[in-house]
């Protein structure tokens, strides 16, 4: 009878042992490991009001669960998992929140994103990093941990994101804009980072850092079939309208109009042989029917010269 009482007893410790580390995760645990600047921030996403506590999956409670291990309970990106992101091998570091530094925005260089841009970049994810998609969150909980990513940074108490740039009408994608385009590659020293052919290594490519001082690859455009924050042609134009601020890659906007670099964007294609645009078919329609009519790009060409 005193034998089976203490099985009894054993298993019944056992049982309730299980159902309090399954249980939930409350407020309190998640308050005592993130430590946010501010607990109140929220986001505005569409008609969807985001929010980082407070509410039935919280941007506290998504981060808790999906992000805390690589960007850190600070939101610095010195998360446990953060160490195995080798540099030198292409694996950029998580990014540091707390900074308010975003690569990825329809914003001007050096403004903040909009809410828009970092429920759009969740959803994405970052080609070429760790950074996975999130698109089986639902839009609820991205634009709750939108909010969560905003309450890190002191930057959202004092600043408003900055207004979204204007992008125009694409132009036609003639083989006049291509080689324009080329000229600009070659004229602004594009091949520099990215190499004669876009593959991402151009002679400065090798001593690129980001702004924390961690090695950076350009990127190869030979191989690439999406860019860092888009696929699209417009997405493409926004980039090097806008810059990818925490890199080396910096904003072009007030050294080329917007029909030159809609020219940039149409050479740019041609450079993804991989991918095989449209634009690289009429690029290659035409040097066949040009032989030896276009220079190398690099320094042996003369300066805007492109040919």
């Amino acid at each position: 009878m005193r034998m089976k009482t203490t099985v009894v007893a054993f298993f019944s410790g056992v049982v309730l042992l299980i159902l309090v580390l399954a249980g939930p995760p409350c407020f309190a645990q998640i308050d005592h490991n993130i430590q946010p600047y501010t607990k109140t921030e929220t986001s505005k996403v569409g008609r969807l009001t985001g929010h980082a506590y407070g509410v039935t999956d919280s941007g506290a409670e998504i981060y808790r669960r999906y992000c805390v291990g690589c960007h850190g309970p600070y939101g610095d990106g010195t998360g446990e998992n953060a160490m195995w992101f080798d540099t030198t091998l292409g694996f950029s570091k998580p990014r540091d929140f707390v900074a308010g530094t975003f690569k990825c925005r329809s914003t001007p260089t050096g403004t903040l994103p909009t809410d828009d841009d970092l429920f759009n970049a969740i959803g994405r994810g970052f080609v070429t990093t760790n950074m996975p998609s999130w698109l089986a969150l639902s839009d609820v909980q991205r634009a709750n941990l939108v909010a969560m990513v905003k309450s890190f940074s002191p930057r959202w108490a004092s600043e408003k994101p900055g207004t979204p740039i204007s992008i125009p009408a694409e132009s036609p994608a003639t083989i006049e804009s291509i080689l324009h385009g080329r000229e600009l590659f070659q004229k602004m020293e594009c091949w520099k980072c990215h190499g004669p052919q876009g593959r991402g290594d151009g002679p400065s490519a090798s001593t690129l850092t980001d702004d924390k001082g961690n090695p950076i690859r350009p990127y190869d455009f030979s191989t690439g079939t999406r860019f860092m924050c888009g696929e699209t042609n417009t997405d493409l134009y926004r980039i090097f309208m806008t810059g990818l601020d925490g890199s080396p890659m910096p904003s072009f906007a007030d050294q080329i109009k917007p029909d030159e670099a809609w020219d940039l964007v149409h050479f740019l294609r041609t450079l993804q042989i991989a991918l095989k645009p449209p634009e690289l078919a009429t690029f290659m329609q035409w040097q066949q029917s040009h032989p030896g009519q276009l220079k190398p790009i690099g320094p042996e060409a003369a300066p805007g010269s492109g040919e």
